[in-house]
């Protein structure tokens, strides 16, 4: 819930300052501080003065809202190679790229096993479901059960 506010808190400084906000990661470190990791993108790239331009207009916001009780560590990053993706748009976006996907749960397969983790091929994107596939099988993943997706770098 505390990504889907600080995106739509943040969302309209990064998109002022020309970029786009990709996704918001919080990750906590002990009981009284936290990682707040912005992915931002740019149809030129990501340089690190974008990241400190950024950086600089969030932490503002951030001060004055105070969104995130505790201490914390502001970081902006680009997406890197393994793009994170974190709204059906990125799934559509990269559909014919390899990504690994975990599920916040396991996934009750056809064959009664279970599953959580899955890299394979993205095929499409329907019915808020992300089919991708894996050794010849497609999977049918229903995208409000997705923890952590990024695409797989290939080299």
């Amino acid at each position: 819930m505390l990504h889907k506010q600080l995106q739509a808190l943040l969302e309209p400084v990064v998109s002022g300052l020309g970029y786009e906000l990709l996704g918001v990661e919080s990750i906590n470190h002990g009981r009284h501080e936290t990682l707040l990791r912005l992915y931002i993108d740019h149809s030129e790239g990501i340089r690190v003065e974008d990241c400190q331009k950024v950086s600089y207009q969030v932490s503002g916001v951030l001060d004055v809202e105070e969104p995130i009780r505790g201490q914390y560590t502001l970081e902006v990053s680009s997406p890197g190679l393994d793009r994170p993706l974190f709204a059906l748009e990125h799934f559509t976006r990269f559909i014919g790229h390899q990504a690994k996907i975990r599920l916040q749960r396991p996934l009750l397969l056809d064959t009664g096993l279970t599953r959580r983790n899955f890299n394979g091929l993205l095929i499409d994107v329907k019915n808020n479901e992300i089919m991708i596939e894996i050794d010849q099988m497609i999977y049918c993943l229903p995208y409000d059960q997705i923890d952590k997706a990024h695409l797989v770098p290939t080299l």
